[in-house]
């Protein structure tokens, strides 16, 4: 028996990396797992390496391999119709939606001043705007069901604690606070919560395989560092925890939980 025997989970950037994790560990326990990717590269000021459609193709493996069901499409969360359709095409394949985790997401590094129109705006569309589609899609659905349920939305501590060369990104992160924030005000009378989780470093391609943020901490070191030296970049499975805890977390809603090795404190 698993903890979410019969429940579905709705999961964007499900391709690789946290949001394949997640998928893994719901599908683990007994959770159906609808996905959107867009499995490609979103923009050219992208300095770290970009999921793939066979990178997608690996998560369904895994999650089937898990023991899961999986609808999983290629779509930009940009794009609100495609998730439209993902998620009624998932309800009508798996019977509900219980949970979201609005996980898709993209950095790029600039001084504010030097960032171009691009960096900004592609950042912020993707991140901000693409997770309120991603509500605007999941939240009729789970209203008219009945059914309670949570949402989980991934900023970052760049949401807590503004980064230099990250102007367009701790943006987008602290925007996220505010729709969450809202979001947990409008649906707790539906018996929905919304939370967010605050990531530092991941051992993800975006954390650990992207050159121009080391070329960041060179110059503005002291703006990065955590209280963990010890254990400078989080698991998947330390993300996963906070993101399966939180969808079985009947008193909490709006939330800010970092796992973030206490660099939003430091």
């Amino acid at each position: 028996m698993g903890q979410f025997d019969g429940q579905v989970v709705y999961i964007t950037g499900i391709a690789r990396g946290q949001g394949r994790n997640h998928a893994v560990r719901f599908a683990a326990e007994g959770a159906s797992i609808i996905g959107l990717d867009i499995a490609d590269r979103v923009a050219d000021h992208q300095t770290y390496p970009t999921a793939t459609a066979d990178d997608l193709a690996e998560t369904v493996r895994l999650v089937e391999e898990a023991g899961g069901k999986i609808l999983a499409r290629q779509g930009d969360t940009r794009d609100l119709a495609v998730q439209q359709q993902l998620v009624a095409d998932g309800i009508e394949a798996f019977g509900r939606l219980d949970h979201v985790v609005a996980n898709a997401g993209i950095l790029t590094w600039g001084l504010t001043w030097e960032l171009t129109e691009a960096q900004f705006t592609d950042v912020v569309d993707v991140n901000l705007v693409g997770t309120w589609k991603t509500l605007k899609a999941v939240i009729p659905p789970m209203i008219e069901a009945r059914n309670g349920g949570s949402i989980t939305i991934i900023s970052s501590t760049a949401g807590l604690k503004a980064m230099p060369a990250q102007a367009s990104y701790s943006a987008s992160k602290f925007g996220l606070r505010g729709l969450a924030q809202s979001a947990a005000k409008e649906l707790g009378p539906k018996r929905i919560r919304v939370n967010t989780v605050h990531p530092y470093a991941v051992n993800t391609p975006m954390g650990v395989e992207d050159p121009e943020a080391f070329k960041a901490f060179e110059t503005y070191g002291e703006h990065f560092p955590s209280m963990m030296n010890h254990y400078p970049v989080a698991t998947l499975d330390d993300l996963s925890d906070a993101v399966l805890y939180l969808a079985t977390a009947q008193a909490v809603t709006g939330a800010e939980f970092q796992i973030d090795m206490g660099s939003s404190k430091v």
